[in-house]
This record gives C-alpha cells, sequence and structure tokens, in this order.
C-alpha cells in the first residue's frame, strides 16, 4: 500500500469543501450538502466558525474522516506543526505541516475500498491554532463513526506529553520532541479503545502556574473550545465517560507552593466545572510524576482533603490514584521519556478498564 504523507498540494481559489472524483472525468467535483463537518468526526474540542470551517488547539485535536476511495487531502491554515496521521488503525505517521493555507495530501495511493483516516495535533495550543477549511476526498466521503468510549484528561506539559520524544534531558522545548499522542493517557486510551479529549497547557498549575505565575491557571482556561482563544465555547458534546485530572506538579515545583486552604478550595473548585461537564463521569485525580516522592505525598494528602469536600457535597464518584513512576531515561527538560509514559499509561490502563465498566 502506497502511503504519501504531508506533501503539499495545489490549491484552489475557494477550494473549501469536500469533494469527490467524478467517475467518468476523473476531476474532483464539489460534494452536494451536507457540508464536511457534519459527516467528519471531530476528536476532542473544537470551535465551528462556519458551515466549512472549524478550528481547535488543545493537542491530540483533529479528526476522523471515512471515505470509499484512494486519497485524502485536507484544507488547513495550521500553527502546530506537527500531526499524527493513523490510516485504517495504522501506526501512526507524521504530518509536517506551516501556518498559510495550504492543501496538504494527507495519503495518497490507497487501494480501493472503505479507509479511516484520523488526523491530529501532535502539539499543544501554545503554538496557535489549527483551522480546517475543507476536507477532499478522491472517492465518496462517508460518516464517520462515534467511538466507543470517551475519556476527558485535564493537565499540564506531562499531559501534553512535553519534550518525551527527546533524547536528554538538557534538550530545551521544540515542537519536533512533543508528541500527545505518545503521551501517557494518549497510550492507555487506545490500550481501551476509547477516544481521548485532551485539555493539557504546559506550565498550567489549580492556583497558579510555573514559578507562582498567576495569569489563567487551569481553572480560568478549563471550559475553552480553543486554548487560545478567551471566547471560544465548543459546541455541546457528549460527556466524557471518565476523568482523569493530573494537576499540581506546578503549584508545588518552585519555592511559591500555595497554602494548603488555598490550594484544596481551588482544586474543589476545578472538580465542580468538570462535574458540570461530565455529570456521570468518574473522575480520576492523580499527581504525577514529576514532583519528589515527598513533593508528591504533600500533594495527595491536599487531592484527599479535596475530594473528601466533594464527597461530602454529595459527589462520591471521585476518586485519587497513584501513576507515579520512577524516570526511565528523560526528555526534554526533565519531563517524562516515552518510556516513562508508557509505565505510567500500563500503571492507568487498569483504573480506566474498571471506570469505563
Amino acid at each position: 500500500m502506497a502511503v504519501v504523507v504531508g506533501c503539499p498540494a495545489p490549491l484552489e481559489e475557494g477550494a473549501s469543501a469536500a469533494r469527490r472524483v467524478d467517475e467518468g472525468t476523473g476531476r474532483p467535483q464539489r460534494l452536494a450538502e451536507p457540508p464536511w463537518p457534519e459527516l467528519v468526526h471531530m476528536v476532542g474540542r473544537f470551535e465551528r466558525l462556519g458551515p466549512e470551517h472549524v478550528r481547535y488547539g488543545w493537542p491530540g485535536t483533529g479528526i476522523v474522516v471515512r471515505f470509499h476511495g484512494a486519497a485524502l487531502s485536507v484544507l488547513m491554515d495550521d500553527r502546530a506543526g506537527y500531526h499524527g496521521v493513523s490510516v485504517d488503525g495504522g501506526p501512526s505517521m507524521t504530518l509536517r505541516t506551516r501556518p498559510g493555507s495550504h492543501r496538504w495530501s494527507v495519503v495518497d495511493g490507497l487501494p480501493p475500498g472503505e479507509h479511516t483516516v484520523v488526523l491530529r495535533r501532535r502539539t499543544e495550543g501554545h503554538l496557535g491554532p489549527t483551522e480546517v477549511l475543507g476536507v477532499e476526498v478522491e472517492g465518496t466521503l462517508l460518516s464517520a463513526p462515534a467511538p466507543a468510549a470517551r475519556i476527558e484528561v485535564v493537565g499540564d506539559s506531562i499531559t501534553a506529553g512535553y519534550g518525551n520524544e527527546g533524547r536528554a534531558r538538557d534538550c530545551r522545548f521544540s515542537p519536533r520532541t512533543e508528541n500527545h499522542l505518545r503521551s501517557y493517557a494518549a497510550l492507555a486510551a487506545e490500550a481501551v479503545g476509547a477516544e481521548l479529549s485532551a485539555v493539557a497547557w504546559s506550565g498550567k498549575g489549580v492556583v497558579h502556574n510555573y514559578g507562582g505565575d498567576p495569569v489563567e491557571p487551569m481553572p480560568a482556561i478549563y471550559e475553552r473550545a480553543v486554548p487560545t482563544e478567551a471566547d471560544a465555547r465548543a459546541p455541546a458534546i457528549e460527556s466524557a465517560d471518565v476523568v482523569l485530572v493530573n494537576l499540581g506538579t506546578n503549584d508545588f515545583s518552585t519555592d511559591a507552593d500555595p497554602s494548603a486552604e488555598r490550594f484544596v478550595l481551588g482544586y474543589v473548585g476545578l472538580l465542580a466545572d468538570v462535574r458540570a461537564r461530565h455529570p456521570d463521569a468518574p473522575i480520576l485525580c492523580t499527581v504525577a510524576p514529576m514532583l519528589s516522592r515527598s513533593e508528591t505525598a504533600t500533594v495527595e494528602s491536599y487531592l484527599d482533603q479535596a475530594i473528601a469536600l466533594r464527597w461530602a457535597a454529595g459527589d462520591r464518584d471521585v476518586q485519587r490514584i497513584d501513576l507515579w513512576e520512577e524516570p526511565r531515561g528523560w526528555g526534554c527538560d526533565s519531563h517524562p521519556s516515552i518510556a516513562t509514559h508508557e509505565a505510567m499509561a500500563s500503571r492507568l490502563r487498569p483504573w480506566l478498564d474498571a471506570a469505563l465498566q
């Protein structure tokens, strides 16, 4: 099977709709209604800007395209830089993009028949949003299936996959070394057959960010459809089947530690926001694995206090889990390596299996 990933294709003026190839002329033809977003499944949070224009930015967000044919192109204005492409459940390949409106040949040369292609961001939101303006297939666009289960994860750089493909702890961050699709949460979700929606931004904390920075900690941006857009709100979507919260590292990783009372109350507020969005989902709380064991134990005690307050308020489907792992090599800036993420995913999987039963 010949598959081409990442080749920019000629851009035709005004081309933004799903297309198919006319069997008589061999030329692409604009598809009739419905617009492509009605057939393509959106992974994670997104904002719809028009009938055929969507924008997203959280790590791991993207599209699932099902079609009968041989090729798929996507018209994007993208600042993510790196995307993962999976064809028919196969291993992820890399699509390298650049800003500006370009039509990217995502896959080409597929054998005749039905195919499902998943295109997702590897990188996080601070790099800028991804705007999809058109989906074109050499064939016929089909309705993409909904996932069997949905998981939401709320986190920081660990969850985003910061530097996980770096070669040493002293390398600096770059989009090339960040691959959320190989993060612990993404690997565990894949293992249990669930779709993952990640709400993760490096440096974010519960009451303040890394180094005591007070500007927009995670609770302030949690509701956003696009992380960099304060007014972006996602369309109504089905709630998750389970939610994982992995926050607290940045609150306590420097000398600007918040008081126990301030952190606990902030965490309780975040849990209330999560519960409002996902009324029936079990919520799993953790902090791992970048703090020392003593620091981790302190934060875990605060999580227990926050959970107890939620239980007292009647929300008893909240619990703390332990995902702490000894480092197995290092990614950039002393972040977890791929091997550490894999170990965390193995530890997480039984918790997800139990929550999804």
